[in-house]
């Protein structure tokens, strides 16, 4: 009999938190693009002391399309040695002035793992993906004012949840909500991400004062506590 060697890809999707069992691990778990940055640089390492990996990297837009611009990314590939570092460049194209200068545009970054092949029959390799979300800021948005954007934030009570407002020029992301009064979760609600000057449904326990937790620049995860006033709920 023929014996063959299987090669498989398990796509590992990374949205909020880092894959700690993957060789090649990034240093972010979201990055962040400001207009006027010649590139950033996000690191990786190979948590491997004894096989070298291939770190292949590219971006998609919002839909999941893989893009080549306004945003390009050096080197695409590249062979990282065991236990070894190295950087993946993220810098703009002129295309870039074409984006909404009155919000940010989400696009995702992409990294997969690649093992070296294997010289032992009927093996199979699993190489995992790392997927975060890249945003691209626009100057005009950026303030100096210290206070967190999230704070804008309006819900307003419905039958079975709320209908949550983003006025702002940010992505933002809700990752949990909770009573107030004894800070019980909600164990049904599910993470959601509103996109900039839209509403959408929040689907979870109603209540008079709670307490939503986002995600932030840096992947942290911070608190707003609201209060409402018959159907409307703001930041205290």
């Amino acid at each position: 009999m023929k014996k063959t060697s299987i090669y498989a890809f398990f796509i590992l999707t990374l949205l909020n938190s880092e894959y700690s069992s993957a060789a090649i691990a990034l240093d972010r778990t979201r990055a962040i693009y400001e207009e006027g940055t010649k590139a950033i640089s996000l690191k990786i390492s190979n948590e491997s002391n004894q096989l070298p990996y291939l770190a292949q990297a590219w971006i998609e837009d919002e839909n999941f399309n893989k893009v080549t611009k306004p945003l390009l990314i050096t080197p695409p590939i590249q062979r990282i040695e065991p236990g070894s570092k190295s950087m993946i460049r993220i810098s703009s194209l002129p295309e870039v002035k074409d984006l909404p200068q009155d919000r940010e545009t989400l696009f995702y970054f992409n990294l997969r793992e690649i093992p070296p092949r294997s010289d032992k029959p009927n093996i199979m390799q699993i190489a995992l993906q790392t997927k975060i979300k890249l945003f691209y800021r626009p100057s005009s948005i950026m303030t100096n004012s210290g206070k967190p954007w999230q704070n804008k934030l309006i819900l307003t009570k419905e039958k079975n949840g709320y209908t949550i407002e983003n006025p702002t020029g940010y992505y933002i992301t809700i990752t949990d909500i909770q009573s107030y009064n004894n800070k019980k979760s909600d164990n049904q609600f599910s993470p959601i991400t509103v996109s900039p000057m839209s509403s959408t449904k929040l689907t979870t326990t109603v209540y008079d004062n709670f307490t939503l937790t986002y995600i932030n620049d840096y992947g942290g995860r911070p608190t707003l506590d609201f209060q409402c006033l018959n159907h409307k709920c703001q930041v205290k």
